[in-house]
């Protein structure tokens, strides 16, 4: 996330925009612009996903300066449920995009569009057929659209103004299809899709060895690209390269790895082996990863980004916490915001410790964060 947002009034409205109309140019040199940026934390949204078949996700969100937490925080606001599997939640600009998958063979599956500040739906986009859902799984952001994955194969494209689906991409080719997409992330002008393919009853590498290319200036798909199989998990620094995590898929009892790829030739150009991981977090130069759930030990490592090897357990995760679901790191202070199966939310500061922590509903996953901000005219 940039931690400036530039725009202009679009009318004078008040005496004070009128002030800065009238002196936003200089011998068509200078230009005054009104600067938006971060000064705080206000707030941690949580999103809980439930458990499968009761409908239950939730969204927890936590004040800050008044250390009060409120479970379905969602509820609350819209008077309403979440929804059945809750998977994703990500921020782009004001808005906040929550991915509520469902379950097969029941309309349940849409992506829930809020504002950022009060929690408050914008909309719903839905992701469903009259009797069936898609079943929606994570969101990435490049350029004011929003890239949905599905289990069906296809990625939807939606217009990030008008919060509508403009374009899909079906990714299905034949036997050697598509199948059961998870993460995505964007790099170099491209999107990276995982192909997991772990809900077809038929185990073939063909299915689940893939990462899937797609130029996001034409929207359509330039390559695959051969990895472990099961790839669930990835993550994009910001020189380019993306890792991903592949999953043990309990047949062929095959090796979890951490893979790394480089968006510049679309290679895989490192490769560690026996990694068992389960939650992956990237934002700058900060990268951490949690051992698989069902770890007996709890471990939550960093990632060397120059040699990309697991590297120093920095954080003190101790056992007690339960095992962590999902991690997410706030741009803004480096935090680490670390969802436990115990139905809590600890924040760890950069030192490794504990700053606090918080309830959540079940099994919490991904948080987004409410920020404060200041503002002030800056000239360019």
């Amino acid at each position: 996330m940039n931690f400036k947002n530039y725009f202009k009034p679009a009318i004078a409205i008040t005496f004070a925009v009128a002030v800065f109309f009238s002196s936003c140019k200089k011998n068509n040199e200078e230009e005054k612009i009104l600067v938006r940026e971060i000064t705080g934390t206000k707030g941690i949204y949580v999103l809980n996903e439930g458990s499968w078949g009761n409908a239950n996700s939730t969204l927890s969100y936590y004040d800050i300066e008044k250390k009060t937490v409120v479970a379905d925080f969602y509820k609350q606001v819209n008077g309403t449920a979440l929804g059945e599997t809750a998977n994703d939640l990500k921020v782009y600009g004001s808005k906040m995009y929550c991915v509520v998958s469902g379950t097969q063979g029941k309309p349940q599956s849409f992506v829930d569009v809020m504002n950022v500040a009060t929690g408050k739906t914008i909309r719903r986009i839905s992701f469903n057929s009259n009797n069936d859902g898609y079943m929606p799984r994570y969101i990435a952001f490049y350029k004011n659209k929003a890239y949905v994955s599905r289990y069906d194969g296809i990625i939807s494209r939606i217009d990030t103004a008008s919060l509508s689906i403009d374009a899909e991409l079906q990714l299905k080719n034949g036997a050697d299809n598509a199948a059961a997409l998870e993460g995505l992330a964007v790099a170099n002008g491209k999107l990276y899709v995982t192909n997991s393919a772990h809900t077809n009853p038929i185990y073939s590498n063909s299915l689940k060895s893939k990462v899937t290319v797609i130029d996001l200036t034409t929207f359509t798909k330039n390559k695959d690209i051969e990895v472990g199989n099961n790839p669930v998990r990835i993550a994009a620094t910001e020189n380019g390269d993306l890792y991903v995590i592949t999953w043990n898929d309990w047949v062929t009892f095959n090796e979890p790895t951490l893979i790394r790829i480089s968006s510049a030739t679309d290679l895989v150009v490192q490769t560690e082996n026996n990694t068992d991981l389960g939650a992956i977090n990237i934002v700058k130069d900060q990268a951490w990863a949690t051992k698989d759930i069902y770890n007996s030990v709890p471990i939550i490592k960093s990632i060397n980004l120059s040699t990309g090897k697991l590297d120093k357990t920095l954080i003190n995760y101790e056992a007690s916490f339960g095992s962590p679901y999902g991690i997410t790191i706030n741009p803004f202070d480096n935090s680490l915001v670390v969802a436990s199966m115990n139905n809590k939310a600890f924040v760890f500061g950069q030192d490794g410790k504990v700053k606090y922590s918080f309830e959540t509903g079940i099994n919490p996953q991904h948080a987004a964060f409410n920020y404060s901000y200041k503002y002030e005219y800056k000239i360019f």
